[in-house]
């Protein structure tokens, strides 16, 4: 019996599917390829190849601001990026055009990437100055007041007793330390986009279930991820400038496109 009802799949619009399916195929492959690889001696880490490291880390190469949408660091994590792409990407792909969609997608991305690297310039320049000057200095003493922080990540068992080549040993320790993995820098600057274009449609939130329009969610969610990045609260480990940044170069985007008046604006 022949039925002209549509499936699922064929409802989601191209982009956004092929985006969802590499995205849960690189997070597969982070789980399977590694144990995969091991029988024969290999030993591979996907997130550590294709995450984004700070640009001063040994690791950083410039492409990983790119390939580093692709990976997630667990199933929630994928989960929640995947449902807001589909949800939000959707709607703009059919709006936008596969095209202009995919380039504002990939735009976003690299910003938020790009906005995390200055981040994390502001934030470790003090620590690795004193870096610098230990190891010129061949002495620890220039760590004292930082150990508080290097300690978060490192253990010591006599940090006072530490020489030139040791010093140096923690300064690339440090530097290779941080890395980000998401689409989430993306899927904010969707989510500013929706809010853009669709200001009055309601949102209902899980945590909060009473409808709210879409700018004024924009708006919460964004003043919300300001203040979290700035408290930098301790055991958070979310790029919260990242989100923002995917929400600034969303929003400079789409106001050059308004300015030289291109289609649908």
């Amino acid at each position: 019996m022949y039925s002209n009802r549509s499936s699922f799949l064929d409802s989601i619009p191209p982009v956004v599917k092929n985006l969802i399916a590499i995205n849960l195929i690189m997070w597969l492959a982070t789980l399977v390829l590694p144990s995969f690889l091991r029988r024969w001696g290999l030993s591979v880490d996907l997130t550590d190849i294709l995450g984004m490291h700070y640009w001063a880390s040994e690791r950083f190469n410039p492409a990983q601001l790119m390939t580093y949408m692709f990976m997630h660091g667990g199933f929630g994590h994928v989960f929640f990026n995947m449902f807001a792409l589909y949800m939000f990407g959707g709607v703009l792909e059919n709006y936008w055009g596969p095209k202009r969609f995919l380039f504002y997608y990939m735009v976003t991305g690299v910003g938020a990437g790009i906005i995390q690297q200055l981040f994390w310039t502001v934030e470790f320049h003090s620590v690795i100055n004193a870096l610098n000057i230990a190891i010129s200095s061949g002495s620890a003493a220039e760590l004292e007041a930082y150990q508080h922080v290097l300690e978060k990540y490192f253990r010591f068992s006599n940090f006072s007793a530490m020489g030139p080549s040791d010093i140096i040993e923690l300064k690339t320790m440090f530097l290779n330390l941080p890395v980000t993995v998401g689409a989430s820098g993306s899927v904010f600057g969707l989510l500013l986009a929706f809010g853009w274009l669709f200001p009055e449609v309601k949102l209902m939130m899980l945590f909060f279930p009473v409808p709210i329009k879409a700018r004024v969610f924009v708006i919460l969610y964004g003043v919300a991820e300001l203040f979290l990045g700035v408290a930098n609260f301790s055991g958070d480990s979310v790029a919260h400038f990242a989100h923002l940044g995917g929400m600034l170069f969303g929003l400079i985007l789409i106001l050059i496109w308004r300015k030289n008046q291109f289609r649908n604006w």
